[in-house]
């Protein structure tokens, strides 16, 4: 089966390098599905999970949303922030989601409520992405590589 390389780079480090069967990434329209040989496109990412699938092994990242280049051959993810489902700290998010709801309760200005909820949907999503990569139980991940 054809392949596409994929690269998931943050400001801070590289999270991936790899090739890839298909990657589905949250676009701010919807999710993209992406194949090898996908026609070129640039779209922005929301706040979501990254699924990556390599050899019938589906692996989950977190992005707090970034830019996505699509080419023929290559598909570069340009991340806020982004993390191995292994990586995420269940209780760290689990305090963050109860802070922002707390700070979303007090009603305060706009902007202060505005960064609340958004601090809640990525609480939310790496809640999401880490619950499921439990469930599965799937392969894990060590280095730049699906491989390890």
């Amino acid at each position: 089966m054809a392949t596409i390389k994929l690269d998931i780079v943050t400001a801070e480090k590289l999270v991936l390098s790899d090739e890839a069967d298909f990657v589905v990434a949250p676009g701010i329209m919807g999710e993209l599905g992406i194949f090898p040989k996908h026609a070129p496109l640039l779209a922005t990412l929301d706040v979501g999970e990254v699924r990556v699938t390599k050899a019938e092994e589906v692996y989950s990242f977190f992005i707090s949303g970034g830019f996505i280049e699509i080419l023929p051959e290559q598909i570069t993810i340009l991340a806020n922030t982004a993390e191995r489902a292994e990586d995420i700290d269940e209780s760290r998010a689990n305090e963050a989601r109860d802070r922002a709801e707390i700070l979303m309760a007090q009603q305060g200005d706009n902007i202060s409520f505005s960064q609340a909820e958004d601090s809640l949907k990525r609480a939310a999503v790496r809640l999401k992405v880490v619950q499921k990569k439990r469930a599965s139980r799937g392969g894990g991940l060590a280095g730049t590589s699906l491989d390890g």
